[in-house]
């Protein structure tokens, strides 16, 4: 029962964009949102930013993308071993309109 509970949370934190504070390149506050991983897309950064906002809208400071292949492996005489997947790393700074 442990188990399944660990389980739906962490499926439930690995859907969510993650936000922080930060400042633009002027000095004017603005935020930091992370929505990397093959279970998030650009589409809910953008929604967080849009729950950050709110009504006021927000300008697009920057944004970054990124995608990779992680493997891994050993061997031994008894048996080997191989592990493979991919990463996807999305963020972008918004700062809110006044």
């Amino acid at each position: 029962m442990r188990l399944l509970i660990g389980a739906a949370a962490a499926l439930v934190l690995a859907g969510c964009a993650t936000s922080s504070k930060t400042y633009g390149p002027n000095g004017e506050v603005a935020h930091s949102i992370g929505c990397s991983g093959t279970a998030l897309s650009w589409g809910m950064c953008y929604e967080k930013a849009g729950e950050i906002c709110g009504e006021k809208g927000y300008n697009v400071i920057s944004t970054s993308g990124d995608t990779g292949s992680i493997a891994a492996g050993s061997a031994t005489r008894q048996n080997a071993s191989f592990v493979g997947g991919s990463t996807i790393s999305r963020s972008m700074v918004i700062a809110c309109k006044p």
